[in-house]
């Protein structure tokens, strides 16, 4: 039997401070949104052209206390997760909606500096293949200090 994939990686800027909601079961869900860009030049008008998509991103488990805590409008995240895709209906017909379920998530650079990679939120049903509950990987790059800054001094705000 052949195995099928449906993974997202994902790098981009969060367009909104986290929305944390719990479902009807108590589970807690984080949401936000994020933003990739594109640009290409033209080939006939040598014009320089963007685009930015929105992705709705999802959070379940251990991820969404480090999302509530740390990530903020305007970070950079990578992400990796799966692509779900859910129906409502509303007054005017059906409405779909496609979001990107995370369990892994690196924070690239933020507000607040520092980064970190997170893992594990483990999911909503569903099998999470060999991506399961991988728990925290070690700290990410991020941060850099600017001027005279000691890598001796301890940070104790760090969730890992």
């Amino acid at each position: 039997m052949s195995r099928s994939l449906n993974k997202v990686m994902l790098i981009g800027n969060v367009g909104n401070d986290p929305e944390i909601r719990a479902t009807g079961s108590g589970a807690r869900v984080a949401k936000i949104s994020l933003a990739t860009n594109r640009s290409w030049t033209d080939r006939n008008s040598g014009q320089k052209n963007e685009k930015t998509e929105w992705h709705h991103l999802t959070f379940f488990g251990r991820l969404v206390d480090v999302v509530e805590q740390w990530v903020k409008k305007g970070d950079r995240l990578y992400v990796e997760g799966r692509v779900e895709y859910s129906q409502t209906e509303g007054d005017g017909g059906p409405k779909y909606w496609t979001d990107i379920v995370v369990n892994e998530m690196v924070m690239l650079g933020s507000t607040g500096g520092g980064g970190g990679s997170y893992g594990g939120g483990g999911g909503q049903g569903g099998d999470d293949g060999d991506f399961g509950d991988r728990g925290s990987h070690g700290g990410g790059g991020g941060g850099g200090g600017g001027g005279g800054s000691s890598m001796s001094e301890p940070d104790d705000d760090l969730p890992f």
